[in-house]
């Protein structure tokens, strides 16, 4: 199992990763990536309230990436924080009226809308898991649900190490009628004493059944993790997991993924 792809990697911007994004891109071409999805943090952990535009503008200027890098194609994502029961996405709610030069700004939308217009795919997210406590599984159930039907996201982000458990089948086979992704993580399989890999192994084990995508993904921080999905790999192979399910196996299959999700 050749995994061409890495969809999930992060950049200093994510002030808890260490690496710049041309590093990452050379990590990339030295594996023999196809390509790279550079997906930092839009979240609230990132900056401390209020919310500011001016702390989002290293989104609002991916149009100075190129597309192609060091022989790797590039693509401009975000992984976005899940941040209620609703499925909504962090920076829904918060409208400003300034631009990053402080020039009044009329255009309406909300911060949500401004990053994720720019992107080329979002992974969505729960980090901060407080608003699940005493929900019903049926409410998070709800709460991915809702998050797929995001018009920019793509991926559901580690929902095996995210904590919160939901009826896997309901949200697998609406990914599915979506042409969306299920992520495996390999970060999910160096943590918590790999009780996170079991719960990713039976994900995987349904996706397979139910004919769901699934994205291999390091969430890498660091650019000498890039590419590197032996954990995750070694786990599909032994549940014998068909390749034609895998969203990023190729350059080409990620790219005609993106198109097919119909992604706004």
């Amino acid at each position: 199992m050749n995994i061409k792809c890495d969809v999930h990697t992060h950049t200093f911007y994510s002030r808890h990763a260490y690496s710049t994004i041309e590093e990452n891109i050379c990590a990339a071409k030295e594996i023999g990536l196809e390509l790279l999805g550079s997906t930092d943090h839009f979240s609230g952990m990132l900056f401390p309230e209020p919310l500011d535009l001016k702390n989002y503008q290293y989104f609002s200027n991916v149009g100075a990436w190129p597309r192609e890098w060091h022989g790797v194609k590039l693509l401009r994502g975000c992984e976005s924080d899940i941040i209620d029961l609703k499925g909504n996405l962090f920076g829904h709610d918060f409208y400003f009226d300034k631009t990053i030069v402080s020039d009044p700004y009329t255009g309406g939308k909300d911060l949500d809308k401004f990053v994720t217009d720019r992107m080329d795919y979002v992974i969505a997210s729960v980090h901060g898991k407080g608003f699940t406590i005493g929900a019903s599984k049926k409410e998070t159930t709800e709460m991915y649900l809702g998050a797929l039907e995001h018009p920019k996201v793509l991926i559901l982000g580690h929902t095996g190490r995210s904590g919160v458990p939901y009826d896997v089948d309901e949200v697998l086979i609406r990914a599915k009628e979506l042409g969306k992704a299920i992520e495996i993580n390999e970060h999910s399989f160096e943590i918590d004493g790999g009780q996170s890999s079991g719960v990713c192994k039976k994900i995987a084990i349904r996706c397979a059944e139910l004919g769901t995508k699934i994205a291999v993904s390091t969430d890498a921080h660091i650019s000498v993790d890039i590419g590197r999905f032996n954990n995750t790999v070694t786990m599909l192979e032994e549940i014998h997991f068909p390749e034609e399910l895998i969203a990023n196996r190729n350059a080409e299959v990620f790219l005609e993924t993106i198109k097919n999700a119909k992604l706004g």
